[in-house]
């Protein structure tokens, strides 16, 4: 992670429909707040309610850079001091991308499912624990007992590919 001083890694994790993206947005708009300079990046392949925006699932929302892989931001990025990124179990270079930004002095806050619906680590997104400086598990709403405890995604499709 970074120097002391420097920038830093915050995570943000939890099952589907635990308010990741939420948390991720009212970061951002925090720093926005403090007159740093924010850019938030998102999965390209999501496009649920806005190809251009990051969106909740009560449709607020933040413009967003669109990417495969985080490697394709790194210019775009370099005059920030904030980089959200959304989905990040989606992005393969997760981990030295975030390493990166840091090390560059930037904060780099990212939401991402850490596990699969079959309770298996998501893409390389559990490579940051050890270099963030903050983690946090929220949980969600269980649909079945309507408990706020449910710390993993079900899947109810038949699908059975990871990513859906």
């Amino acid at each position: 992670a970074a120097a002391p001083g420097t920038g830093k890694i915050e995570l943000i994790f939890g099952p589907m429909f635990s308010g990741k993206t939420t948390e991720l947005l009212r970061r951002i708009r925090r720093h926005k707040l403090a007159d740093h300079r924010v850019v938030v990046i998102k999965y390209i392949k999501d496009t649920r309610y806005n190809a251009a925006r990051c969106t909740t699932h009560d449709y607020n929302s933040w413009d967003a850079l669109c990417a495969a892989r985080l490697d394709e931001c790194r210019s775009a990025v370099a005059d920030y001091d904030v980089v959200g990124i959304d989905e990040g179990q989606f992005f393969p270079d997760i981990p030295s991308f975030a390493e990166d930004m840091a090390n560059a002095g930037k904060t780099v806050i990212v939401a991402a499912l850490d596990g699969t619906y079959q309770k298996r680590p998501f893409g390389r997104v559990l490579e940051l624990v050890p270099l963030a400086e903050s983690v946090t598990k929220l949980s969600a709403v269980c649909m079945v007992c309507k408990q706020d405890a449910a710390a993993f995604s079900q899947r109810i499709s038949r699908e059975r590919e990871v990513e859906v």
